[in-house]
């Protein structure tokens, strides 16, 4: 008897994890919709495109990394993501051929690309708004898809390490690079604002605990919690 409840109980975890989750975890983001009307929509691009051509909000330090659709949010659970695993950054897509969209530094810092980056530059940062912090900003599938070739611009090279970098300064252009046998993803830059360890150096980007909300930095509502319709635009 006990064995039954225990594959009863197995099946319905397996149940909730594959079918139930994704299917709320959607219900709580409106994201996914639009990124489909974008790539199937592409007479619709310059309704949800947000540009601001490396200008900042009013008040605000970050300029945006790419102008195009912000699709993905921080804290976004529109699948692949869920309520449990949610995006860490922002997504923004770009209108153009892979490989010719701008991808700019968001603000000064430090750059670094580690030697088995293909398609990645971190930047570290004082942070603007919390003085005595350190963060840094994520910007990553900068590659083809197949990973054959890099965006990444050449005066950042693999093992480039704490380079000066300027707002605005170009980093590389939007690729589809996702990672070695990965499901393959519409060309986009995905950005995200990563805390430091104890060591100053930078935390797993890809745990939410480990990265901050966008929105003060940016001047823009980039959190999914208030379900932003697009274009998301500067706050008034």
């Amino acid at each position: 008897m006990l064995a039954v409840v225990i594959v009863i109980g197995l099946l319905a975890a397996f149940v909730a994890y594959r079918w139930l989750l994704p299917r709320y975890s959607d219900s709580r983001s409106n994201s996914n919709q639009v990124i489909e009307r974008w790539f199937t929509d592409v007479t619709s691009r310059s309704t949800l495109t947000t540009a601001m051509n490396r200008t900042t909000c009013s008040g605000v330090p970050f300029s945006l990394p790419s102008d195009g659709l912000i699709g993905l949010l921080w804290r976004d659970s529109a699948p692949p993501y869920t309520i449990l695993n949610p995006h860490t950054g922002i997504d923004v897509f770009g209108d153009g051929a892979v490989g010719n969209v701008p991808v700019y530094a968001a603000y000064d810092g430090l750059l670094s690309r580690r030697s088995d980056w293909l398609s990645s530059v971190i930047i570290k940062h004082d942070d603007p708004l919390q003085a005595g912090r350190t963060i840094w900003t994520y910007y990553t599938h900068m590659a083809t898809q197949d990973g054959s070739h890099a965006f990444i611009a050449s005066a950042f090279p693999a093992g480039t390490s704490d380079l000066p970098v300027k707002r605005g300064d170009l980093l590389g252009y939007q690729g589809e690079y996702a990672g070695v046998g990965r499901p393959p993803i519409g060309m986009h830059v995905h950005m995200s604002i990563v805390t430091s360890e104890d060591d100053g150096t930078f935390k797993n980007e890809a745990i939410i605990g480990n990265t901050l909300d966008p929105s003060p930095y940016f001047g823009m509502q980039l959190n999914i919690a208030d379900l932003p319709a697009r274009p998301i635009q500067c706050k008034s």
